[in-house]
């Protein structure tokens, strides 16, 4: 390979390691003359001091580089990788060429940062972002005097803030999300060539002193959200006159924020006031403001009335007002905005728009257009030709969904949930990637529409009035990962034919008229490859479960969080400077309630068949769904005893299985379920003591009412009868047990050796408690019981 660097990939120092024979046979010969022999021992001593089973090897952004003339370690990263504590006798100090430096995204437990890292003093770059390191950082980072950027954000790292004031290269400083307290340095903004600093939540508090020769700052990114500051700290920050991107959003600051305070900064492209009360009379469409903000951010700030400052900002592209107090109509001059592109007005008290239907069209630019939670009413809007995602969710709009929206060829995000809109779905939607229609009046059926190559990744239509069967074109919808179809008139059988969808993880079928088995015979197990979340409930469903139902599913292997996100997100759109993220929602039978929940995550496992006409045994093969949190079975008629498998769901915090024809014992193994906060098992035929333990003893009566043969607490049957207490009942017991070894006694006595004897201790095994044995022959004859 050409220039200074060689990039070795880090898997090449995995297979080293792993291997007792020769380097030659694992690096090729120009891998070998970049790196000099004794680096690739210490980088693989490095690797040895951690485990690296969660590495993922196909990452090719990790590796090594090497100088070619020296043969010097320059450059490492290895990021999402390592995982044990970072020693302060690492291998990795034996790297003083070092220039560049990535180890964010380990997970180096229970250590500080070491401070041998001041010795590495020809560090450029040093990434340590999201590793869990806590307690204060060393002083001797101020060692590191050619280092142009610095990360240490997303830890736990407490103390003053960091002894920076000598490294007069650095150019980025990032130390947000930790727990920093003090004040702000006013050193700080003195650094000749420091840019960018991010100070997102921490715990700094005062004001912050900008000395004169600040004037000469070359500072363009400043964000202090979620902090404590104290006084005035807005008057300071306005003699940054570079600023491009500024976030103060959420500093508790006590006086409402006059946003001409913002007028000398006429770089401004981007300013985050969320949090922060707004001094209504600077809203005014004459204030003095930057005109050339593109992205403006007033979450949460007490607005009443639409901000009329955003006419004159002709740059701006995004706009977001959510969770405020807006009332009236959006004005008709916002959709002349040129650039404007995104437009997030989420929980106020809008209830339409000014001008005609059709004033959305002027808008030439916008792309996402969110009016969740308002009072929209009325007809469906004519919306922009350019738009690619639109979202009125909880809004009062009515009539048909119009088929103009199958001209906007952009579109790719419909949601329109929680409105009452009526008439059938538009047989053009098949183009889009994600489309919610829950909670409508919507009639038919789901038309058959999707076709090859579908880009379709969720479609929610619960809570309607639709008939009909499921649209087999779903088939080509490979990219499909929640299907919810719930609370409708669908009649048809189960869609075993779903399984060739390789993503899905979430399907939805409560509460419809589907019917007949779902198990087919000499099938074996389910197998949905990624399922999650399975509900089925309220439905005909018949027939029984083999033993290996849940076997084969790939989800069972999860354990929790393992999946990566933890929640199901879907690939972010950029719009420029605008990501858009698309979640989704269900409705979830868990710990006795009837609950939605939004945010789907895809670390558990959730089954509810609740309601139905199932049969037979539970299959023991439930016990290998290792993350299933929620499983409910009730109001079927399965029989036989509780799977002991159940004990083995570690994560399970809501079980229920009444109103079946259930018999036997309830697992002891369940009352030690630490996260088992509900259980039912009431109105079944079990019997004996229920287990005692935590999570069981504090679940109501009516848990497990219902069966005759059930005692113990929490029902106020006792296991020791109603006629004497527990003591007492157990002196009656001893005394009838030495009554009757008295007996036997004479028995043996009068009978002699032999043949009588044995009869006699058979007729006592029979009678008594085996344990009497010891008694009467002694403990060495146990062996022939």
């Amino acid at each position: 390979m050409s220039g200074l660097h060689l990039l070795l990939r880090f898997l090449s120092l995995l297979l080293l390691c792993c291997t007792t024979g020769s380097v030659s046979t694992i690096f090729s010969e120009e891998s070998l003359v970049a790196c000099h022999p004794r680096h690739v021992q210490a980088l693989t001593q490095f690797k040895n001091e951690f485990d690296t089973r969660g590495c993922n090897h196909s990452d090719y952004s990790n590796g090594v580089w090497c100088d070619n003339s020296t043969g010097a370690v320059t450059k490492l990263k290895l990021t999402a990788c390592l995982s044990g504590p970072l020693k302060s006798n690492s291998s990795l100090f034996q790297f003083h060429e070092l220039r560049y430096l990535d180890l964010s995204k380990n997970s180096f437990t229970l250590s500080s940062v070491p401070s041998e890292f001041g010795n590495i003093n020809k560090l450029e770059v040093l990434s340590l972002s999201s590793n869990g390191f806590f307690g204060q950082v060393p002083p001797t980072i101020s060692n590191l005097t050619w280092l142009t950027e610095l990360y240490l954000d997303k830890n736990k790292l407490t103390g003053s803030f960091p002894l920076v004031k000598n490294l007069t290269k650095l150019s980025d400083l990032e130390l947000s999300h930790n727990h920093f307290t003090g004040t702000i340095p006013s050193s700080l903004f003195t650094m000749p060539s420091l840019t960018y600093i991010a100070l997102i939540d921490n715990h700094f508090t005062s004001s912050i002193e900008v000395p004169d020769s600040s004037s000469s700052s070359r500072l363009e990114r400043l964000l202090l959200g979620n902090n404590h500051f104290e006084g005035k700290i807005l008057d300071p920050i306005s003699k940054f006159i570079t600023l491009k991107y500024l976030d103060l959003s959420f500093l508790n600051i006590s006086y409402p924020i006059d946003l001409s305070i913002f007028s000398s900064l006429k770089s401004l492209v981007s300013l985050d006031l969320s949090g922060n009360n707004i001094s209504p009379a600077s809203l005014r469409s004459d204030t003095d403001f930057p005109l050339n903000v593109r992205l403006l951010t007033l979450l949460g700030c007490g607005i009443s009335e639409f901000p009329n400052i955003l006419k004159t900002l002709k740059n701006l592209e995004f706009i977001d007002v959510t969770n405020n107090r807006i009332k009236g109509k959006i004005p008709e001059w916002l959709w002349s905005l040129p650039r404007l592109s995104a437009v997030n007005l989420i929980n106020n008290s809008i209830n339409g728009f000014e001008g005609s239907t059709e004033v959305l069209v002027n808008s030439t630019s916008m792309l996402i257009l969110d009016l969740d939670e308002n009072s929209f009413e009325g007809a469906f809007p004519n919306l922009p030709l350019s738009i690619s995602v639109f979202s009125a969710s909880y809004n009062c709009f009515t009539g048909e969904i119009p088929l103009s929206i199958c001209n906007r060829t952009s579109l790719t995000a419909l949601s329109l949930n929680y409105n009452n809109f009526t008439g059938q779905i538009p047989q053009c939607l098949s183009k889009l990637m994600f489309l919610n229609l829950r909670k409508n009046n919507l009639e038919g059926s789901i038309p058959e529409i999707f076709y090859t190559d579908s880009s379709l990744q969720s479609l929610d239509v619960g809570y309607n009035r639709l008939t009909g069967k499921l649209p087999r074109s779903l088939l080509n919808c490979f990219s499909l990962r929640f299907l919810g179809v719930d609370n409708n008139r669908i009649k048809d059988t189960f869609p075993f034919w779903l399984k060739a969808l390789p993503n899905l993880r979430v399907l939805t079928l409560s509460s419809n008229k589907f019917y007949g088995p779902i198990s087919l015979p000499h099938q074996g197990p389910m197998g949905f490859p990624e399922l999650r979340i399975l509900e089925i409930s309220g439905n005909k469903f018949t027939g029984s479960l083999p033993p290996n139902y849940f076997e084969n599913w790939k989800a069972s292997s999860l354990t929790m969080n393992q999946a990566g996100a933890l929640y199901m997100v879907y690939t972010r759109t950029a719009y420029g400077y605008i990501f858009y993220d698309y979640d989704d929602t269900i409705d979830l039978r868990y710990k006795g309630l009837h609950m939605e929940q939004k945010n789907v995550l895809t670390s558990y496992i959730a089954i509810d068949f609740s309601g139905n006409l199932l049969h037979g045994q539970i299959p023991q093969s439930i016990g290998l769904l290792k993350a299933l949190i929620a499983l409910n079975f009730s109001n079927n008629a399965f029989t036989g005893h509780i799977p002991l498998s159940l004990s083995n769901l570690t994560e399970l915090e809501s079980l229920d299985l009444s109103s079946n024809q259930l018999s036997g014992t309830i697992p002891n193994g369940l009352g030690s379920l630490s996260f088992l906060a509900y259980i039912n098992v009431s109105h079944n035929q079990l019997k004996g003591e229920i287990p005692q333990g935590p999570q069981i003893t504090g679940q109501p009566k009516s848990s497990f009412e219902g069966n005759a043969g059930l005692c113990g607490l929490p029902l106020d049957e006792s296991c020791f009868g109603t006629s004497a207490p527990p003591i007492q009942q157990q002196k009656q017991e001893d005394g009838e047990e030495e009554e009757a070894l008295l007996k036997w006694k004479a028995v043996v006595i009068g009978y002699g050796p032999g043949v009588l004897f044995g009869l006699a201790i058979a007729q006592l095994i029979a009678t008594y408690k085996p344990e009497l044995l010891v008694k009467i022959i002694g403990p060495n004859k146990r062996r022939n019981r």
